[in-house]
């Protein structure tokens, strides 16, 4: 899968620059244009990608009926965009037995103003639950969580024990809750028709993947409720969808081959790409899909929102032939967008080889590499979710790449316990042996006038105490996963010479929507470790952190690293420290392990941090103390008195600045919410760094860069220490798990360089409009 894709970014386009597109619809269009890069491919591409939704359209099109609109939302026919299903079970309650509607969220849109959500309505004479489209506030609660199930009809409560018998069983169900479609004016949510319950009901299928999802793997779940084939995931009508366009991608290869007079090449490089195009549709036609109603993200969220496949109990059926999320044009798009920009000038190859076994061939290389991340990651058994799709349109044009049924495993370097007979000891030798074997070709293949890159992305997650209990009795974050990687690389005689932090996520992926988690790739730059390099004890190696992690990280904080990836990218700086020397020796004699230095690199960042509070004025060091404390919740007045001599300020104060209440005995922060409307930073008479930071963040939830641009632009220097801040503010929050508030944080500095340039475009207009803030 890896090889194929690097395939289709530098090794197809430049074969093909500057050519014009074979189709004649196209060529005669543009007939005088001038085709730089890729672009005629791009453009061959997009045509007989819509050619395949054309002819779809004429063989399945009956199974994806319009749908009839009420009159009350604008009447007419509509395409439909999704249709919304729940899973079901029979109720075990002996005098029940209904149809029990598996649902983990019945909201269709939370967008304030304009909510929708559905009602179940039970026909308790029949036993039978159906759908009601509501609109406005609340919405229940759905009938699955953590703890189980619930039957919507007699009230039984039901263990996830006897869902997943009913699965394996394969009594496991589903039952159409709604239809969204394309209405005049948006989104129009209705109830099921019948005519789209006989459609689905309709769909038969053949010549379907028969391959078998693995019994045990990292990331999967699915197999605990019946699911046992690749094909489980998917409904008949996903299956019929994903055969005809599969079976499309051929027959535009034999077009193109006839229309570029037998350019072989070329027809398998069209082809290439739109069964990439059918791959990318398997993300989006699965019944593993969700259905988002956030704002943000409305519409049908993609399987591999995290790389795992979860089990999902309300799901949502793409339309192929609409014009929304998940579409097969849009699909094509997301294509031939990156074919028109990929690289056409210099010609690569891709090849598949063993990374652990490089031969000289390779010698005087320049490497770049994505390490496997120890037992995160399944990346073989969730490929072979894709792999079974492409392999029915590339297997003749690749044989080497799709030889096997399903993608090999035994060599994928993971620690996986599961093919060690349930031995982590044996997976972890297995990884960390070919992982030091790798490490170890790299050096001695790699180009001595050019640095080596890795690519690393996986958080800190391990709490732990030092290993020889010297930090104070504090508890840091490591993790296995760093620590093994580093650790190879350590040992295959590497030194860490720099850090690039990375903006590698889109940040409306879902698993970054609402989260805390990475942003950013860290790239760790490397060189060969001089035969040389010096022992140090382990005071000089904590006096050399001192010396040099406070600049890096300030560094960092000025790149606008975010504050998620903060603790990731200080590992870079600080194990450049740890592996300039050959041993970091403990007071005993023994050689300091890389777990231990990433424990010792995360004080350190605590204490930069903590540190920087010299910046901040008086009321505002002493909102952080009292936030480090009790957050946003109230505390006793005595306590508040204490922690305010301590950071010489008194309590009334806080209170006239605006960011306290002092009420009752009690003592609590006013929340973003409560801040008064009419506050004017030019004029205000206790200007504090926690009141800016708090209503930049406030500005932005509400009005977007538009807001927290003209708040910047009138607080001075206050905007730069208000960003710092806003680092501390969300280390505290991730240590104490508060989730929602370290979002707030994060989402202030990864905007700031927007901010700043809302506050450029503010100042070259404000000339012409009257200022906000006078």
């Amino acid at each position: 899968m890896a090889v194929l894709i690097n395939k289709v970014l530098i090794e197809i386009p430049p074969k093909f620059a500057g050519r014009s597109p074979v189709n004649r619809e196209s060529y005669e269009k543009y007939l005088h244009k001038e085709w730089s890069g890729a672009e005629g491919l791009a453009e061959d591409v997009r045509y007989y990608g819509k050619w395949m939704r054309d002819e779809a359209w004429k063989r399945i099109g009956h199974l994806y009926p319009k749908v009839q609109v009420p009159k009350e939302l604008g009447g007419g026919m509509a395409t439909v965009i999704a249709w919304i299903w729940a899973r079901t079970i029979k109720c075990p309650n002996p005098a029940c037995g209904a149809s029990m509607p598996l649902v983990h969220s019945f909201a269709l849109s939370t967008k304030k103003g304009t909510e929708v959500w559905l009602e179940p309505v039970v026909d308790f004479a029949v036993r039978r639950v159906s759908f009601e489209v509501r609109r406005g506030k609340g919405v229940p609660k759905g009938t699955v969580n953590r703890t189980g199930a619930h039957c919507i009809v007699c009230g039984t409560s039901v263990p996830f024990e006897y869902v997943r018998e009913e699965g394996l069983a394969g009594r496991m169900g589903a039952q159409m809750m709604a239809i969204v479609a394309e209405g005049k004016g948006g989104r129009v949510y209705v109830v099921p028709q019948q005519e789209h319950e006989v459609a689905a009901a309709g769909a038969r299928t053949q010549d379907t993947p028969e391959t078998d999802l693995p019994e045990k793997a990292l990331g999967f779940r699915v197999q605990l409720y019946g699911m046992k084939k690749h094909k489980d995931l998917f409904t008949s009508r996903q299956l019929v969808a994903l055969t005809t366009f599969s079976n499309l991608v051929s027959e535009v290869r034999e077009r193109v081959l006839q229309e570029s007079d037998g350019n072989q090449l070329y027809s398998d490089a069209v082809a290439t790409y739109l069964a990439i195009a059918v791959s990318k549709s398997t993300d989006y036609w699965s019944n593993l899909c969700i259905w988002r109603s956030d704002p943000k993200n409305l519409g049908i969220g993609h399987v591999f929102a995290r790389q795992a496949i979860q089990m999902v109990w309300d799901y949502a059926e793409a339309n192929p032939f609409s014009e929304s999320s998940g579409n097969w044009l849009n699909n094509v798009q997301w294509l031939t967008l990156v074919i028109e920009r990929a690289v056409s000038t210099i010609g690569g190859t891709a090849q598949q080889i063993d990374a652990a076994v490089l031969t000289n061939g390779f010698s005087r290389s320049l490497i770049s590499t994505d390490p496997p991340y120890y037992d995160n990651i399944g990346y073989a058994d969730l490929s072979d979710f894709f792999y079974v799709w492409l392999r029915r349109s590339l297997s003749g044009i690749y044989p080497d790449l799709f030889g096997t049924v399903l993608v090999p495993k035994v060599q994928e370097l993971v620690a996986t316990p599961y093919r060690f007979d349930g031995s982590k000891e044996r997976a972890r030798r297995f990884f960390e042996d070919g992982l030091s074997r790798t490490f170890t070709r790299m050096r001695d293949s790699g180009c001595a006038d050019y640095p080596q890159t890795v690519y690393y992305a996986f958080k800190q997650s391990e709490a732990e105490s030092d290993d020889n209990n010297n930090i104070g009795g504090a508890v840091f974050s490591a993790s296995t996963g760093w620590e093994t990687m580093l650790e190879g690389l350590l040992r295959s005689n590497f030194s860490i010479t720099g850090t690039w932090p990375m903006r590698s996520e889109m940040s409306n992926r879902p698993v970054a929507s609402g989260t805390n988690a990475l942003a950013s790739s860290i790239v760790l730059v490397c060189r060969p470790r001089s035969v040389d390099a010096p022992l140090t004890s382990r005071r000089d190696f904590l006096n050399a952190l001192k010396r040099e992690l406070p600049k890096a990280l300030k560094d960092l904080q000025r790149g606008n690293v975010a504050p998620v990836d903060l603790a990731q990218a200080s590992i870079g700086p600080g194990m450049a420290v740890f592996s300039r020397y050959s041993k970091v020796l403990e007071s005993d004699g023994t050689a300091m392990r890389v777990r231990t230095a990433l424990q010792l690199i995360n004080q350190m960042l605590d204490e930069v941090l903590a540190e920087q509070e010299g910046e901040y004025d008086a009321d505002t060091r002493r909102a952080v103390a009292w936030f480090e404390q009790f957050g946003m919740d109230e505390g006793p007045y005595g306590v508040a008195e204490t922690l305010s001599k301590a950071k010489n300020t008194a309590l009334g104060t806080l209170v006239e600045a605006g960011i306290l209440r002092a009420q009752g005995g009690k003592v609590r922060l006013l929340s973003r919410g409560e801040f008064s409307s009419d506050w004017n930073p030019v004029t205000a008479k206790r200007l504090t760094v926690w009141e800016v930071t708090q209503r930049l963040i406030r500005a932005l939830q509400e009005q977007g860069d538009t807001g927290e641009a003209a708040i910047l632009d009138h607080v001075g220097a206050y905007g730069e220490v208000a960003r710092d801040l806003a680092y501390r503010l969300y280390t505290m929050c991730e240590r104490k798990k508060w989730a929602d508030e370290a979002l707030a944080y994060n989402s202030l500095v990864v905007e700031w360089f927007d901010i700043n340039d809302a506050v450029e475009q503010l100042r070259r207009t404000t000339a012409e409009q009257a200022p906000l803030f006078s």
